[in-house]
């Protein structure tokens, strides 16, 4: 996963009957071998996220 400024971001429900999340990729930090996206997500809401096992990136086209 290599994702970039501009790819939409894609978080999936932990527990059934929860709610995707959605949001764009607006910054991209790196620390030594850690990467972390600034996304805001699309009910305006900004955050600094790990992307984990139930992300996905949706590359920007």
């Amino acid at each position: 996963m290599n994702p970039t400024v501009g790819d939409r971001v894609r978080i999936h429900g932990k527990t059934v009957g929860a709610a995707e999340r959605l949001g764009d990729v607006i910054d991209v930090r790196e620390h030594g071998d850690v990467r972390t996206l600034v996304v805001r997500f699309d009910d305006g809401h900004e955050a600094v996220l790990a992307p984990g096992t139930d992300c996905e990136i949706v590359h920007a086209q």
